[in-house]
């Protein structure tokens, strides 16, 4: 029988210069994935609170002294050797000048080029919060009357939806074609991002974003868009999230976590359940299924991105 694995709370912050890039540290060669990049902490000691390890852990690593700020997200991630916890925080205020005390090498880094450095898993859904919204709105089927589905769109845009993914099944090519282009320009005013359900070919053509369905991960041989469009894919078990890590997409949406209208006869996975996929990956995923804004930081303590959902996005601006 096997023993089993040990678990540790690590605790990390987002340190940022007044040029807005953010401090990341590298792992020395004696540690564990030694040589990747993440954000600078340690580990929680009995007794103390995460607020209170992470100011510690800086004054030892870094030698500044911080005033630790919001929770941004907590990510449970499984190594082969350890069952790993990793809290972030932002760091609100610091004082000092940073250098690497333990003779860890730093560099400071523009938010835009962070995926450029290699990280281990848990820190990856970190630099998915940093960059990506926390809310993704999967439209509905635009039904027989388009122009009060486009003017409902509009409302969404207008309070503040940063993402977008179209779907209308059962539509004609003609007319999916169109109300893609209609979508794209009004996404494009507002400076939201606009992903294509499962067509590639239309996302390429349009200079857009597309999301896979779960049964395309296993057709496609490598990531279907370049960098600067997205590429999301839905999935539901561990093996379509690795698939969806393999392929290079930029994060995944998994579900259903609460029972929800839209698919009566799926089985609920609960937050436990999220979690417990989420961990063998190192990939930023939404939360989806009965789920909407008020449950973000819920879903944030699970390590998800955000939510993702139809109903709570759109119907609260229709009303």
């Amino acid at each position: 029988m096997e023993a089993p694995l040990r678990s540790i709370h690590v605790v990390a912050g987002v340190i940022t210069d007044v040029r807005g890039r953010i401090l990341l540290t590298q792992r020395g060669k004696d540690s564990d994935l030694a040589g990747l990049w993440e954000f600078p902490g340690g580990k929680r000691e009995p007794g103390e609170t995460s607020q209170e390890a992470l100011a510690r852990e800086l004054v030892e690593e870094l030698g500044i002294e911080v005033e630790v700020g919001e929770r941004l997200i907590e990510v449970p991630q499984q190594y082969p050797s350890k069952h790993l916890r990793l809290e972030v925080f932002r760091i609100a205020r610091w004082k000092g000048s940073p250098r690497g005390r333990e003779g860890q090498a730093m560099t400071w880094v523009e938010p835009e080029r962070l995926p450029r450095y290699s990280m281990p898993s848990a820190d990856v859904p970190v630099v998915g919060v940093l960059r990506q919204p926390e809310l993704y709105l999967v439209t509905p089927a635009p039904g027989g009357d388009l122009p009060a589905w486009l003017a409902a769109l509009d409302a969404a845009l207008d309070a503040g939806i940063p993402r977008v993914q179209l779907r209308a099944p059962g539509l004609e090519p003609a007319a999916w074609r169109e109300l893609a282009t209609a979508a794209l320009a009004r996404c494009r005013r507002s400076g939201a991002e606009l992903l294509l359900n499962r067509d590639v070919a239309l996302a390429r053509e349009l200079g857009t974003g597309v999301h896979l369905g779960s049964e395309q991960l296993g057709l496609l041989g490598e990531r279907p868009l370049p960098a600067g469009q997205a590429v999301g894919a839905s999935c539901h078990t561990l093996e379509e999230l690795r698939a969806a890590q393999a392929l290079g997409c930029d994060f995944a949406v998994l579900g259903p976590v609460r029972a929800t209208a839209t698919h009566p006869d799926a089985s609920p996975i609960g937050w436990e359940g999220f979690a417990g996929l989420r961990q063998h990956v190192g990939l930023p995923i939404y939360a989806i299924g009965g789920l909407g804004p008020d449950d973000v930081e819920a879903a944030r303590r699970q390590g998800a991105q955000g939510i993702a959902a139809i109903r709570a996005l759109w119907e609260p601006v229709t009303a």
